[in-house]
Formats: structure tokens, C-alpha cells, sequence
């Protein structure tokens, strides 16, 4: 058994970078503090809060006042989604999204065609991207919003949000997109993209949990889930995550091009590697437009659950897919949307690194999985 732990799921979730934690800790004294208070410790962590969403706001070529706190990836859509939803029901209730989101989404979206909306569900090509002109064609007047994810978070797919975010301003529609696996690994300009609604979230780039943002663009007809203090410009009441929030700045400020290209290195040495070692693999979503640490496989006749688990018994840490629907024993909706059989399906594996990520871990996960495989199958696989 492997005795280091290797963990090759950052997908779900990533380690809280040492640097972002050093800077939590220098606000330790603010965490107790209300950031909505008037006295001078209040008003020292508004500052610091102040500081993070500048941070944010500048990566993503937003300015500060539309970047928008709240806990995460998953209340970041739903409020876009909802928020859209109801504050544009005079003008129409056609909602359009495609059909490899994430569960915030998609399930968003079934609740809200529970309450008289239209949903739109696009297909996807066999590499998980969204066809621009058939979009076009979907949107009609009723049309009030198009959410689709920018980098998928189960096969890595980047979508082509600046046609999508044209064909959305042209025709008068708002675009958001979910920028949870993307966001500062590839580039993310709001005005560039003509993107009105974008979700952030920190857990995937080495920030702390329980935190995220979403980018509401000025002018955005909306309307807030949460009712309470006004805090957020009322877009989001509740009490501040001061804490959270400046290891969401800190996260986002120590963001490097350099670890960008190294992790997309090792992505591909790692497909590669396990091709040459192991017969019939194959790679799920595209070879170019992926994410730079997301790497889905399936290997013929090896179930992916069952390669999850014995990799887990070797202290090697990978996923079958999304993590909010890993426990139900159910084939990938993204690879049944890409156009496989469900018994092919639940064969995917996806492996996802991060900057901390090295050459011989992976080497290492490459001699663990010919071992699995050829035990699986029965049969020996090639030097």
C-alpha cells in the first residue's frame, strides 16, 4: 500500500493554500467582529472585506460594487438564477441552460419550472460543448436568461461563453455562466465576455470553505433571495464571513500563471502516461479548451466506482464524477449528455490536480492503476 497520501481530487475541493492561511490568520482578530458594526473594529473588518472583493473585482475586470459575498458555489447560482428569474417574470419566463451543469443548476432549474418557468435543457457535442448557433435558435422573446457552466466540472470542457455571451447581448438576453472550476485558471474578463451574472467560489482555488461570490453586473435587473440587514447592497443580507472572504482575497491574489501551465504540463503527461500503460482508455471531454487540472478517463470493463475505491484503499484520492452526487450509485449525467451508453458511463474517473501536485505522484497513481486494471480484467496490460 501506498503509505504518502496522494490526493488527486481538487475538483471537489482543494487544500487551503499555507500562504491564504497566513493571511486568515493576520484577521484573526477581526473575525469576531461584525463587519456591519459601526464602531472602529467593524469598520477595520468592512476594510478587510473591502480589500478581498477589490481583489476579486480586479481579476475579473469587474468593479468592486458588483462583486457580491455569499457561502458558496451552490447559493452564488441559485441566486443568479433565481434572482433573474423572478425580477424579469414581466418580460418572459423562458430560462435556457444546457444539459452538463452542476447540480446547483440544474436543480435550480427543475424547481423553478415547478413554478410556471419554461426550461430550455441544451445537448452538448461528444466533447461536452454547447453548439453557439443552435443556442441562437433556442432564444425567443419569453427568453430572460442563458446559465451555462464555464469550465465543466466533471470533464473539464470550457464552453465558448464569448459567442455565447455575444449572441446573449445582441438579442437582449443575460448570460451567466459558473466559473467555480474556472476562476483564475483560465481568463475570466466580465466585460470582455459580456457576461451580466458570474459565480466565484474560493474552496477550489486554495481558499477556505463556505465561501463565494457572484458577480451581478450594474444595471442587472434583480432580485435578492435572502431578505434581512441589506447587507450587500441588498442583494444579500446576513452577517459577514470576514474570515472566509479575506482567504478568498488572498486566494485569488496569489493565483500564478506559472502554476496554470505546470498543472496543464501534467495533465497531459498524466493522459498520456496512462495510455501508453494501459489498453483501452479513453479520454472523456476534449483534448484542448480543458481545464488545466481536469483529467476524466474511462477504462474498458473496469467499473469507475470500483476503481475509486481500490485507489482509496492505496491512500490515492480520485472521484467518479461530481462530488455532490458521488454517493448515489447512478451514471454521470455530463457522460450520459456527451453521448454514452450508462454501462460506459459508469466507467469515467476523473482526476483533478492542483498546483501542489508532482511528477512522481503521478507516476506513482500510474503504477497503482495498471495494477488495479490488470487485476479487474484478468489480463496483463503493456509495459
Amino acid at each position: 500500500m501506498n503509505n504518502k497520501k496522494i490526493y488527486l481530487d481538487n475538483a471537489a475541493t482543494s487544500k487551503l493554500d499555507p500562504e491564504t492561511r497566513k493571511g486568515m490568520l493576520l484577521c484573526q482578530d477581526l473575525e469576531m467582529m461584525n463587519a456591519s458594526s459601526p464602531h472602529k473594529l467593524g469598520v477595520k473588518a468592512a476594510k478587510a472585506i473591502e480589500k478581498a472583493r477589490t481583489i476579486i473585482a480586479q481579476k475579473t475586470n469587474a468593479y468592486p460594487k458588483e462583486i457580491i459575498f455569499t457561502s458558496g458555489g451552490t447559493e452564488s447560482n441559485n441566486l443568479a438564477i433565481k434572482g433573474i428569474a423572478f425580477a424579469n417574470i414581466k418580460k418572459g419566463n423562458h430560462i435556457i441552460t444546457s444539459k452538463i451543469e452542476h447540480p446547483s443548476v440544474l436543480e435550480a432549474t427543475k424547481w423553478l419550472k415547478k413554478h410556471g418557468f419554461e426550461i430550455t435543457y441544451l445537448p452538448v457535442d461528444k466533447e461536452g460543448f454547447v453548439d453557439s448557433i443552435y443556442l441562437e435558435r433556442a432564444i425567443k422573446k419569453e427568453t430572460i436568461l442563458v446559465s451555462v457552466i464555464h469550465g465543466n466540472n466533471e470533464i473539464g470542457t470550457i464552453e465558448p461563453i464569448y459567442e455565447i455571451g455575444s449572441i446573449c447581448r445582441k438579442r437582449g438576453v443575460y448570460f451567466h455562466i459558473d466559473a467555480c472550476q474556472s476562476f483564475t485558471k483560465t481568463d475570466l474578463d466580465v466585460k470582455k465576455y459580456n457576461l451580466d451574472l458570474v459565480t466565484l467560489n474560493a474552496h477550489k482555488i486554495h481558499g477556505p470553505k463556505g465561501v463565494g461570490a457572484l458577480y451581478i453586473r450594474e444595471g442587472v435587473r434583480f432580485d435578492p433571495l435572502l431578505h434581512g440587514g441589506g447587507q450587500e447592497r441588498g442583494f444579500r443580507s446576513g452577517t459577514y464571513n470576514t474570515e472566509g472572504i479575506v482567504g478568498f482575497g488572498r486566494a485569488v491574489e496569489i493565483a500564478d500563471e506559472g502554476d496554470i501551465k505546470q498543472m496543464a504540463k501534467l495533465r497531459d503527461y498524466f493522459i498520456q502516461k496512462v495510455q501508453d500503460s494501459v489498453m483501452g482508455v479513453t479520454l472523456n471531454g476534449p483534448r484542448d479548451n480543458r481545464l488545466c487540472n481536469n483529467i476524466n478517463l474511462r477504462f474498458n470493463s473496469v467499473s469507475g466506482q470500483k476503481l475509486t475505491r481500490e485507489l482509496s484503499e492505496r491512500n490515492i484520492f480520485v472521484s467518479a464524477g461530481s462530488a455532490c452526487l458521488s454517493t448515489k450509485l447512478i451514471p454521470s449525467h455530463v457522460l450520459l449528455a456527451i453521448g454514452l451508453k450508462p454501462e460506459l458511463a459508469e466507467g469515467g474517473v476523473r482526476f483533478s490536480l492542483s498546483k501542489f501536485t508532482t511528477i512522481k505522484e503521478l507516476n506513482l497513481v500510474v503504477e497503482n492503476i495498471i495494477e488495479i486494471v490488470q487485476k479487474e480484467r484478468g489480463v496483463s496490460c503493456p509495459e
